[in-house]
């Protein structure tokens, strides 16, 4: 089985060796098919594809396992991205190690990777948290927590939820710098860097829109 990273917003970004992969593969599995599918008709190719989610990936993964031993060569990909980084993949991987078959992957776009980079925060040492709690109080808790983090943090929130979450990053973590990373790879890119009470400020005149990464600075910072 090959793990197939995929553009995050530009198609340029899918590497030759990623579109031979998928080209090349007996079944393709996918978080959403009708997003891969315009992926794989760009592409005119032509592969068999299958869902593989949140809701059915354990199913899923004694599926691709039948197939992986019968011979076949299956590529797993993400709506975008690298699949098992806050998307499905996970499971899969984890039931084809154990039954001792063969795992690979194709590198490529990481939303994660990019928006660390792009922040201008210390990238030498983080952690990924995934994404912000939608609840008051476990969002409340969790930011308590990055109060004496020295590690770079990167999170994902989505944008009509990004000023319910901003004021308690102002009341939590004060003036701790933030990058506010939207659209990347697409032609509205952007990354703003502030205090969370000036992205806050420039976010209610200007609601965000798009797929969001948010990056908070090391407590040490």
């Amino acid at each position: 089985m090959t793990l197939v990273a995929t553009p995050i917003g530009n198609l340029e970004d899918l590497s030759p060796r990623a579109e031979r992969v998928l080209r090349e593969a007996d079944q393709i599995y996918a978080e959403d098919t009708r997003h891969t599918g315009r992926l794989l008709a760009r592409l005119q190719i032509k592969t068999r594809l299958r869902s593989c989610h949140d809701h059915n990936e354990e199913q899923r993964a004694r599926e691709i396992l039948e197939g992986l031993r019968a011979g076949e060569k299956i590529a797993l990909v993400s709506d975008a991205g690298t699949p098992g980084i806050a998307d499905p993949g996970f499971k899969v991987v984890r039931a084809a190690l154990a039954a001792e078959l063969e795992v690979s992957m194709i590198p490529g776009p990481s939303s994660v990777i990019m928006a660390l980079v792009l922040s201008g925060f210390p990238s030498d040492r983080f952690v990924f948290d995934g994404w912000l709690p939608r609840r008051s109080g476990r969002l409340v808790r969790q930011l308590e927590s990055y109060e004496r983090e020295e590690r770079t943090v990167v999170l994902l929130e989505s944008s009509h939820r990004l000023l319910k979450s901003l004021p308690q990053f102002a009341k939590i973590l004060g003036d701790r710098e933030l990058a506010v990373c939207r659209e990347m790879t697409k032609l509205h890119e952007e990354v703003r860097r502030g205090s969370a009470a000036d992205l806050l400020a420039h976010f209610e005149e200007y609601p965000p829109k798009g797929e969001l990464v948010l990056v908070l600075a090391p407590a040490s910072a």
